[in-house]
């Protein structure tokens, strides 16, 4: 009799083998976005009051695992996560035609999971029909990275240089890499730091020291895996002119020391003149001599005066 028992457990596990069709995927999402989880079986179309959906995390050791639940073409929210009360909902204009996925809105950290959905067909007997698995996975842009480099003078070859590289805002953790551009060769980080935040994006930081060279190209890249996003900042060498400004500067304070100077000297001369001439027309006018007509009546009134 053992032989018939395993003989028909191997059967039935055979039969539904046939009937499940299983799926798994990755969807990724970028946080804040709204996600579709796929989930499809188009063999044949379903009146939607014979229709069982359910939506459920797949990991069984989730205290509450209910996403989304349909029964008979009505949405069930007595047994719903409340995780996820009003952040799901089915497209219910596909439904018979055997489109199950379900919209998950304003997707966070804590939406990064495995989920599962079973749909179930009643009819003389309640069955299962399709199940599939799909799993959501996060990812945000990072910002466009900021490479900072030295000003070097001409003469500082084989000094050691630092640069440094930073972005943010993105997730998940990124890989970074320091590129040589003369010849497209990786360069080993001497500091790479990534700091989590709060709203669960990252932020990077990374230093690279290298030996100075007259012709330094020197490239930083952000990689998001997930978004397949690489993002990069080129560093071309800049020779410090500060001497020969400098100079610049001196000669331009000499020639403008030199031209107040003399401005101050045709000040003072024309000071000068003018005082000059202004004596010299008051003196003028002060040594005028007096006329006859002027002296005359003074002698004659001294005769009609003087003494018999």
């Amino acid at each position: 009799m053992e032989p018939r028992g395993y003989g028909f457990l191997f059967l039935l596990h055979h039969i539904l083998t046939v009937v499940i069709a299983l799926e798994d995927k990755t969807i990724i999402s970028k946080l804040g976005d709204n996600a579709t989880l796929t989930c499809m079986y188009r063999e044949i179309e379903f009146p939607l009051k014979n229709l069982l959906v359910y939506w459920q995390i797949a990991d069984d050791q989730e205290e509450c695992s209910v996403v989304h639940t349909l029964i008979s073409g009505q949405d069930n929210e007595r047994e719903q996560c409340v995780h996820f009360i009003n952040r799901t909902r089915l497209f219910s204009d596909r439904l018979e035609k055997g489109d199950f996925s379900l919209l998950l809105l304003n997707v966070s950290q804590d939406d990064e999971r495995r989920y599962k959905c079973v749909v179930m067909q009643k009819d003389e007997y309640t069955k299962m029909i399709h199940q599939a698995e799909v799993v959501l996975s996060l990812a945000a842009s990072y910002s466009q990275p900021i490479l900072s480099g030295p000003i070097r003078n001409s003469d500082s070859a084989g000094e050691e240089v630092t640069f440094s590289c930073r972005s943010g805002n993105g997730y998940p953790a990124p890989n970074v890499y320091w590129i040589n551009k003369t010849d497209n060769s990786h360069l080993l980080p001497s500091e790479l730091k990534i700091t989590p935040h709060d709203d669960g994006t990252y932020s990077v930081f990374s230093t690279l020291k290298v030996e100075a060279t007259s012709n330094m190209q020197i490239e930083c890249a952000i990689e998001n895996k997930l978004l397949r996003e690489n993002l990069s900042a080129k560093y071309m060498e800049q020779k410090d002119t500060d001497n020969s400004s400098t100079e610049s500067h001196k000669n331009l304070g000499k020639n403008g020391r030199g031209a107040q100077a003399a401005g101050i000297v045709s000040i003072v001369i024309l000071i000068g003149l003018l005082t000059v001439l202004t004596c010299w027309l008051w003196r003028r006018r002060s040594s005028k001599p007096l006329s006859y007509t002027d002296v005359q009546p003074n002698e004659d009134k001294g005769g009609l005066n003087s003494p018999v």
